[in-house]
């Protein structure tokens, strides 16, 4: 959705006159949308349409419009409670925030992991059919193409793969959505990418064996909270370098590690 469909609405001055509380800048589209995100800032994560017309006091047509535009844009996401606010959001917390309380109870981990392997280690989470990374930490001189709240599609990433195969509703997200190719590895079949994700969820742990970028691979696990998979982390480096079977135990022991330092700091999902 582009910028121009958020800031140059179609005619409200019918809906204007009805916006008794709002004044100034909160009658322009921009304002509104501020209203509705400061709506979030209490802790609630959830909060129906009701909820959100209650603490915005805008007009329910203006409201609904607004929110569907915020939806589409990743601002705010629909929840069966109502709505909450969407991982596309962290993409730009990301830049003045330390990190969350899960990043915290990681970081510490992904740094022994790193230093373990001499590979790279990342944390990240699954934003319907795409990974969203929390955090990464590097060793020696390796760079990766990734960075902290860069995204990148589930279908080919070994993090994307150990987020979804454990909840069937995540499996139909990737596997219905586009899967364009990247390397000659790439899975871009459906059937053959729903296979793979039942293989992960099998052997509990996922490979990306050069199928983002040539002549890189990952292997990555998930990281639980209570009974659904919360994040996952893994370690990339060189295809020449990758030692699957000893990655494999490394990552499955640091998500491990990073599921009980979580739940020592009170944390249980991923957004809080």
């Amino acid at each position: 959705m582009s910028t121009r469909t958020l800031t140059q609405p179609a005619d409200t001055r019918h809906e204007d006159d009805e916006d008794g509380g709002l004044h100034g800048s909160d009658r322009t589209v921009l304002g509104r949308i501020a209203v509705i995100m400061a709506a979030f800032s209490d802790g609630r994560q959830v909060l129906s349409l009701g909820d959100l017309r209650e603490r915005t006091r805008l007009p329910k047509s203006t409201l609904h419009r607004l929110a569907d535009q915020l939806c589409g844009v990743g601002w705010i996401e629909r929840d069966p409670g109502g709505y909450r606010v969407g991982l596309r959001m962290f993409e730009l917390g990301s830049l003045a925030v330390a990190g969350t309380r899960l990043q915290e109870a990681a970081l510490p981990h992904l740094q022994a992991l790193a230093a373990r392997t001499g590979m790279a280690a990342q944390l990240g989470v699954l934003d319907q059919a795409e990974v969203v990374y929390l955090e990464r930490v590097t060793s020696g001189p390796l760079r990766l193409p990734t960075r902290r709240g860069g995204r990148k599609p589930a279908h080919c990433t070994a993090l994307g793969k150990a987020l979804a195969a454990f909840d069937d509703e995540s499996v139909q997200d990737v596997v219905s959505a586009r899967m364009p190719r990247r390397t000659a590895n790439t899975i871009t079949e459906p059937l053959a990418l729903h296979a793979e994700l039942m293989r992960v969820r099998e052997a509990g742990v996922a490979f990306d064996r050069g199928e983002v970028y040539e002549g890189l691979a990952c292997v990555a696990a998930p990281i639980r909270g209570g009974d659904r998979v919360i994040a996952a982390v893994s370690v990339t480096g060189p295809v020449g370098r990758m030692r699957w079977a000893a990655l494999a135990e490394a990552v499955s022991g640091t998500a491990e590690a990073i599921r009980n330092a979580n739940l020592s700091a009170g944390g249980v999902a991923a957004r809080q």
